[in-house]
């Protein structure tokens, strides 16, 4: 197994006294030397984090002690370096930022199907109830360009800000069709599927896990290209090992 373990996490929870919240974390991440960004927000938090295996896993024992955020989970891989230049807690207004308040994911989640049910639902081309199904990229354009679900819809956005305008427009195209929206390691979708489901989109679902724990779990089936991942290592395989760019199967997926 390679030396550096990498771990994706996020967790919405209502949290308060952010500085003194960022220091402490600051101050465990440090000592266990782990590099990564962590983004603390009033809505949650989210982690990408790298380092030896006993030290990052001592330090996700010693943040779920704190019951706000026990029931955090994390996506792992591996790498043979570590990832990231230095360690950053940055505190923001929101862990992804969509700029519509009324979507708490913290309130109520989106309905998410597993993994293995997607590739159940792509294998068949429907889902149980025999609808249509069509997978939605909720990532930027240029995440898409590294790779997607085959035949995936996204709406070439250079932000997330731009998702609501986009599903909007084309909801009536949709209505007909069980949506299941996807990103990279889960988070953004908690949001989409929301709004989704706040402008009457009733038939949509999130992938739970994202693309990293559909790699984890199911692997390249239905899946063209890697996957962009926020650190040095560019992009992860099916098979969770890193790939540059250039090497990647590049696919342009876009609404017609």
């Amino acid at each position: 197994m390679k030396p550096i373990l990498n771990i994706a996490a996020y967790l919405f929870v209502s949290l308060d006294d952010l500085p003194a919240l960022r220091t402490k974390m600051l101050e465990e991440c440090n000592a266990r030397e782990l590099k990564g960004t962590i983004l603390l927000t009033g809505e949650g938090i989210n982690l990408f984090l790298a380092g030896k295996t006993v030290a990052l896993r001592g330090f996700l024992d010693w943040l779920r002690s704190d019951s706000r955020f026990s029931l955090l989970e994390a996506k792992e891989s591996w790498s043979d370096d570590q990832p990231f230049k230095k360690m950053l807690i940055k505190l923001k207004a929101e862990i992804i930022r969509m700029n519509h308040p009324s979507i708490r994911p913290e309130s109520g989640r989106a309905n998410f199907i597993t993994p293995k049910k997607l590739q159940e639902w792509l294998d068949r081309g429907t889902d149980d109830l025999g609808r249509p199904v069509v997978m939605l990229d909720t990532r930027n354009a240029f995440e898409v360009e590294y790779g997607t679900f085959e035949n995936a819809l996204h709406f070439n956005i250079q932000k997330f800000t731009e998702f609501p305008e986009a599903i909007t427009a084309h909801k009536e195209q949709l209505a007909d069709k069980t949506v299941v929206s996807f990103c990279t390691g889960g988070i953004r979708c908690e949001k989409s599927g929301l709004y989704m489901r706040e402008i009457g989109m009733e038939h949509n679902y999130q992938l739970e896990g994202g693309i990293l724990k559909y790699f984890e779990e199911v692997g390249s089936a239905h899946y063209q290209g890697s996957c962009f991942v926020f650190d040095q290592r560019e992009a992860l395989e099916p098979d969770l090992d890193s790939i540059s760019f250039e090497a990647s199967n590049r696919k342009n997926i876009k609404v017609s």
